[in-house]
């Protein structure tokens, strides 16, 4: 299924719309600065007829748009560009021998944005040889073999799952599967795979056709250092980091525990409102967030040092406010329990605030308030 036949050392598993406004839009505009490792091959892995389409526009010459649309600043940013980093569109389904022959040997990097469901460990993961029905970490060690027995160059690989420390979550689900195939191919996963842990970060809204997507102005590639680490490309938004956990508290603690705060305070309303930014454009709303961040959640990361919280407040309230992003309330608020547990119970046993307000939300989830009788 090969639209343009030339090397290609990223090799792409997902054709998800975030990977076409995030890593496939980076590569794109520094491929022409010659600041890219290389064009990629995008690999759709779920076997989806439906969606075949939409995988060959990713590899159309002409390439595919992204529209940028949001505020930066709190000024209004919207422009489009066109993404043609992909050269090649292949299906695990039809073209298996020709994405083992690229992962053997062209792929420097293998890059990844599966679903959940493809993420999950499926029954045929333990065959001795490649099914449709594996699970990406199984079919990834179904590749990772071949480059083995072709001479086992090193490799890097790169999931971009959002999946707490999601490099060494892929390793080790690789290592289950490769150990029973072959000690001597485990061995060399362990010795000549790394496996890189990033955090990304981009909310993307509606899908273009055939191809393409619209996107905000902020992105982030957040990519934990580690000896011998090749970037894709240099950007922007690529950012070398010793540790990711400021990153990660700051996303969890800031963004997503402002989604959640949004939600629930939405519910406690019986609001009628749909999405975020109708929330942000009701200016009490908007007032009782911005002191929740000031009185509640900033002195938290005070605590700790992390003198860019401030800043990040600022960025994420002008991400919230974008009138050009349709987020869903109602899919925010989906699993929201948890999500109380994660992003302001956590929040609470982290900072060691008092923090009213959200303690209050906390205590009405079981097992999120880290101290119920304070």
């Amino acid at each position: 299924m090969s639209v343009i036949q030339s090397a290609t050392p990223i090799l792409q598993f997902g054709t998800s719309r975030f990977l076409q406004a995030h890593a496939d839009l980076f590569l794109s505009e520094t491929l022409a600065q010659g600041q890219a490792l290389g064009p990629v091959t995008v690999v759709q892995s779920s076997g989806d007829a439906g969606r075949r389409g939409r995988l060959l526009a990713l590899a159309l010459p002409a390439g595919f748009v992204v529209r940028v649309q949001g505020l930066e600043n709190g000024q209004p940013v919207s422009f489009e560009t066109r993404v043609t980093s992909i050269r090649r569109a292949l299906t695990t389904a039809e073209d298996w021998p020709e994405v083992c022959r690229i992962a053997a040997q062209e792929a420097e990097i293998i890059l990844s944005n599966t679903s959940y469901a493809g993420f999950a460990a499926q029954p045929a993961d333990h065959a001795p040889d490649f099914d449709q029905a594996m699970s990406y970490p199984a079919k990834l060690t179904q590749l990772l073999r071949t480059r083995w027995q072709a001479g086992g160059r090193p490799l890097q690989v790169m999931p971009t799952e959002l999946i707490a420390r999601n490099g060494d979550t892929l390793r080790n689900r690789v290592l289950d599967v490769a150990k029973p195939l072959d000690p001597g191919f485990a061995d060399w996963v362990v010795a000549e795979v790394c496996f890189v842990s990033p955090l990304v970060d981009r909310i993307v809204s509606a899908p273009l056709e055939p191809a393409g997507v619209v996107a905000e102005p902020y992105a982030l590639w957040a990519i934990e250092a580690c000896p011998g680490l090749v970037l894709p490309c240099h950007h922007p938004a690529v950012q070398v980091a010793a540790d990711l956990d400021r990153i990660e508290m700051l996303k969890l603690h800031i963004l997503n525990l402002g989604h959640t705060w949004l939600v629930a305070d939405w519910q406690a309303r019986g609001g009628s409102e749909t999405y975020v930014r109708e929330l942000m454009a009701n200016p009490a709303i908007r007032a009782r967030l911005e002191a929740l961040y000031t009185t509640e959640v900033l002195p938290g990361f005070a605590v700790h040092g992390i003198a860019e919280a401030p800043a990040y407040v600022a960025a994420t309230l002008d991400r919230f406010a974008n009138p050009y992003l349709d987020r869903r309330l109602a899919d925010i608020a989906q699993n929201h329990a948890e999500k109380i547990r994660r992003r302001i119970g956590a929040f609470l046993t982290w900072s060691g605030v008092k923090a009213p307000q959200l303690r209050a939300l906390a205590q009405a989830v079981p097992d999120a308030n880290p101290d119920p009788s304070d």
